[in-house]
């Protein structure tokens, strides 16, 4: 029974934590709100917390310290969707608690917990109370309040874990949405079931991940991982203890950039987190002297220990003014967006939110001034954003919560004008379009008076569910109906993977026929799950 918690410790709780929610995924996902057929929490806060577990599975560092460090810096650059990137912040704000310990005692874990709620609620614009924050806040504010009365490290955890699942149970009382539909937070709950896992290691109960199909091909894609490939050699960590608070790091990371790739630079307060891959370890450190004393120096050769790969060399092309990356999933889509001049496109969106890492890696194939990025789709907008605060690159997030949005901006996009002016243009523009989809209910639901049953024909408005039925070509009509209106001039169909064509042009040639005073078009999108995505302008 541990009286104080060290890095061997945290690490098997992260891990068990990580196993825990990967077991129970499917459980987390199916609380999402809405009933659709990509509800991803669970996968998103999993898929975070597997990369930083991933991270610390080969370190034995005794240091609690240094084994947040690197469970932050690893789940910051993991993150996927808006739940993994706030549970990359609790895990940013936890290390930064544990700062320069080797161990903690219960007041020290309970101040750490504010931390991370301290440090999450400030990473999101407008908190929203009813989600994984509120259950963070809750459960750290109660384990500060009881951390000196409390001298058994696992009663108290177990304790702050019985107040985390009451705030968690307390969530549709506080979310009409969430009572509407019956369900509890789905990050809130991601959160609870990490916990478990966690406080289950400290009583020596190991928690192994059930493989999945998925999971085995990425093992073996690891396993086949040819290491000529592999351009920069040196994984080199360390922690900067600066000299003076007001030094600048700029020229620091300017003078890094150009010897390596994957480069991440924090700067918290009076020290500053570095981690590069790089064939000059010794001119990086040089270059860090400059700044502070080091720290905490990691330096791994990949090729030998094959724990991380990277892109293969690419021709990023001339450098110019602007470039664009834009988020979407589906042949059609991409080769869409790829045609109106976007450089690079991420794959990913309704089936599968990437990761701030897959932004940054597409940020680095883009030779250019200034990027704009367009996520498409709002539970990616925060990882973007996270990408910017990372990357040493003018990165621009144009919140596009939609393809038809993301399509929309970049069209408005004029190359002559200064990218303020751009910003401004781009985000009128998509104020302008409204978005239709078409998919399946995944599960039987309740949501503003419809009662949904699973495979149901669903056609959401606006991120509303407003028709039911079981013919996708009638639901896309409905959906048609509900979002024009007599300023409409453009309506535009692009049809998914699983729609044929002959459908699709069934669907166009009614429309023609109703709506006599708009352009309808017609687009192949190639999207999973979602039948139909319709833009109205």
């Amino acid at each position: 029974m541990p009286s104080n918690i060290d890095g061997v410790i945290l690490k098997e709780a992260v891990i068990n934590g990580s196993n825990n929610l990967l077991n129970n995924r499917k459980k987390v996902d199916d609380m999402n709100v809405f009933p659709v057929p990509d509800g991803d929490t669970g996968t998103n806060m999993s898929m975070t917390i597997s990369a930083a577990a991933r991270e610390v599975l080969s370190q034995n560092d005794s240091s609690v310290s240094k084994v947040a460090d690197l469970i932050a810096l690893a789940s910051l650059r993991g993150a996927r969707g808006n739940s993994g990137v706030i549970l990359s912040q609790l895990f940013r704000g936890f290390a930064k608690g544990l700062g320069g310990k080797d161990s903690v005692d219960i007041p020290e874990l309970a101040a750490a917990f504010k931390s991370a709620a301290d440090t999450a609620y400030k990473a999101v614009m407008k908190p929203t109370e009813g989600t994984i924050l509120t259950v963070a806040r809750v459960a750290a504010e109660y384990a500060v309040e009881i951390a000196e009365e409390e001298s058994d490290m696992i009663a108290f955890c177990e304790k702050v874990l019985e107040k985390a699942k009451e705030a968690l149970d307390a969530t549709p009382q506080m979310l009409p949405v969430l009572k509407q539909a019956g369900v509890v937070d789905a990050g809130g709950m991601g959160l609870v079931v990490i916990l478990e896992g966690a406080i289950a290691s400290l009583k020596g109960e190991k928690i192994e991940a059930a493989k999945t199909q998925a999971e085995d091909s990425q093992v073996k894609k690891a396993a086949s991982v040819d290491t000529a490939n592999i351009k920069f050699t040196y994984c080199t960590e360390f922690i900067i203890n600066k000299h003076s608070l007001n030094y600048s790091v700029a020229p620091f990371k300017a003078a890094i950039e150009s010897v390596g790739d994957s480069m991440l630079v924090i700067e918290d307060e009076d020290i500053v987190k570095v981690h590069i891959h790089t064939n000059r370890p010794g001119f990086v450190l040089e270059q860090a002297v400059k700044i502070g004393d080091l720290s905490d120096i990691k330096i791994d050769n990949m090729k030998i220990q094959h724990n991380e790969t990277i892109a293969a060399e690419h021709d990023v092309g001339p450098a110019k003014k602007y470039g664009f990356i834009a988020v979407a999933s589906g042949e059609g889509l991409e080769q869409i967006f790829k045609d109106i001049g976007v450089d690079y496109v991420v794959r990913g969106g309704q089936s599968m939110n990437p990761s701030t890492e897959d932004i940054l890696d597409a940020v680095e194939r883009v030779n250019a001034q200034s990027i704009f990025v367009l996520p498409n789709n709002k539970n990616i907008i925060l990882a973007a954003e996270q990408a910017a605060k990372l990357s040493d690159k003018n990165l621009i997030v144009i919140p596009t919560k939609t393809i038809p949005q993301g399509i929309s901006a970049v069209l408005a996009f004029d190359e002559t004008q200064e990218p303020d002016v751009n910003v401004n243009e781009m985000k009128n523009a998509i104020s302008y379009i409204k978005t239709g989809q078409v998919t399946f209910a995944a599960r039987d639901s309740e949501m503003d008076g419809l009662k949904i049953k699973a495979k149901d024909i669903m056609g959401i408005t606006e991120n509303k569910i407003t028709v039911l039925g079981k013919n996708s070509e009638k639901v896309a009509l409905e959906v048609v109906k509900n979002l024009i209106d007599d300023d409409s001039a453009v309506v535009t169909l692009f049809y998914g993977s699983d729609v044929k064509e002959k459908e699709a042009e069934s669907v166009a040639k009614e429309l023609k026929k109703i709506y006599k005073n708009c352009d309808i078009l017609m687009h192949y999108g190639g999207q999973p799950l979602y039948y139909y995505i319709i833009s109205v302008e």
